[in-house]
């Protein structure tokens, strides 16, 4: 057993080391390029369109649910543990230049991420409920006429997600733990309230996301952005450092065993390629469902995403441990996960930790609820909406499995599941962008869309 686990081990370390980052790098830059930079020449108006629309009761064209609430139910996905646990561990083995590779990945991932989206809603189309119903599996078939591949896709996903349920799941049972709650009791709470959600379908999956995503976020970044606002004067040194780090090898000092630029470039890109999901063909399921007049403008709400999971969020968390200087006390290498809370608990108080802990409670289960939802529609693309149900039943099984720590063995192919899964959308994302462009260029040129929209602020 052992030597199976280390074998995967190994495979798994290769794929999510050079062929999975300049993949998902250079596919993103080439998108970028592709698009015409889009995302940086009308960053103000896509702003606009997406924070500014928040609050909006517009909708404008068919869907199921609002905007906000397809892109809240993508959020809730990439929104998680990663966010708070995973960005000081970038620090910790990258140093602080690993935050200005987070940054870059996430400029050149708003390309693919929008890229996907578009696809996603270009061809998506109605289902038995007459929901609308979108992704990877259909822009494969649709597009480019690749069935077996879309067959592949679909399938490796459906798989992909139960022992990534159990891993989730269990990650909240272990929080659950330190409060002294049986990991089964855990698992039986988790799964009763995740099935009240996903038995809804995507309209109740959105009526619920587009309340607790903005709740659970709010209540991290309010809790660290007053910590960051009580050291404000250490935030001109944290940047200077994020800045300089990338560039130049970080030497050791405390707790921080130093690092090269390769560790800051390979860490700080790696944290913003699985923080926010883009190019891995997640997202478009969601985002499919909305009601918009063009998929253009929902590709807005997929770099919306990405804005707030990586360049808010995991921003906060990154001058969260700068500010503080906690990365430098001695052994906080070994205990990198678990700076935020170490830090919440030193201001607030054991209600700090408690704040750390419920947030990552709720990032975990909205990300459950959303990836059974995805998993749902792998079933459904493959063997129909009676298969999908049946389906629901088995990723929620797995809620419970995997909170008392079963099947174990399931969880070391995780990472080499969700590559074979992200090879192909990224291919058919890259083969399908002429239709990206051609859409881009209608939306951003037609008297309907982008011109009718300056003439109204002016």
């Amino acid at each position: 057993m052992e030597k199976l686990l280390d074998i995967v081990g190994k495979i798994s370390g290769w794929i999510w080391g050079t062929p999975m980052l300049v993949l998902l790098v250079g596919g993103g830059l080439f998108l970028t390029i592709s698009l015409g930079f889009f995302q940086f020449r009308y960053f103000g108006y896509i702003i606009k369109q997406t924070f500014g629309k928040i609050l909006s009761k517009e909708t404008r064209g068919e869907g199921t649910v609002t905007p906000f609430q397809a892109a809240t139910s993508a959020l809730a996905s990439t929104v998680g543990a990663s966010n708070i646990v995973g960005v000081p561990v970038a620090i910790m083995f990258g140093g602080p230049g690993a935050i200005f590779w987070m940054w870059v990945i996430a400029l050149l991932g708003s390309a693919s991420k929008f890229t996907e989206v578009v696809l996603g809603l270009k061809y998506r189309e109605k289902n038995e409920e007459g929901e609308w119903v979108g992704g990877p599996m259909y822009y494969m078939e649709k597009g480019l006429n690749w069935r077996p591949v879309s067959i592949l896709f679909a399938f490796g996903l459906m798989i992909e997600l139960v022992p990534s349920i159990m891993v989730q799941a269990n990650s909240v049972a272990g929080s659950a733990q330190d409060m002294g709650i049986s990991p089964l009791i855990t698992g039986i709470i988790v799964c009763i309230l995740v099935g009240l959600v996903v038995v809804g379908g995507i309209k109740r999956i959105g009526a619920v996301t587009e309340k607790l995503v903005p709740f659970m976020a709010g209540l991290y970044l309010i809790g660290a952005g007053i910590i960051i606002l009580i050291n404000i004067a250490n935030v001109p040194a944290a940047f200077a450092l994020i800045f300089k780090h990338a560039f130049q090898p970080a030497a050791a000092v405390g707790g921080f065993t130093g690092a090269a630029v390769a560790q800051a470039l390979r860490w700080g890109v790696a944290r913003g390629c699985y923080s926010n999901e883009a190019g891995m063909g997640t997202a478009p399921m969601a985002h499919s469902a909305a009601i918009t007049d063009h998929p253009v403008r929902q590709g807005f709400w997929g770099i919306f995403e990405v804005i707030v999971d990586t360049l808010v969020i995991c921003t906060t968390t990154a001058l969260l441990i700068l500010t503080t200087g906690i990365w430098k006390v001695e052994g906080a290498s070994q205990t990198a996960n678990a700076l935020p809370s170490m830090v919440f608990t030193k201001v607030y108080g054991p209600i700090g930790g408690s704040i750390v802990t419920f947030s990552l409670l709720c990032f975990v289960v909205s990300t459950i609820i959303v990836i059974i939802f995805y998993g749902e529609k792998q079933a459904e693309f493959l063997f129909g909406l009676k298969f999908s149900k049946f389906m629901r039943y088995v990723y929620l099984a797995s809620i419970v499995i995997g909170a008392v720590g079963g099947a174990k063995l399931l969880w070391s192919f995780l990472d080499i599941l969700l590559a074979l899964i992200i090879v192909p959308n990224m291919i058919s994302i890259i083969a399908l962008r002429k239709d990206v462009i051609e859409l881009t260029r209608e939306f951003f040129t037609s008297d309907l869309y982008y011109k009718k929209d300056i003439s109204k602020s002016v």
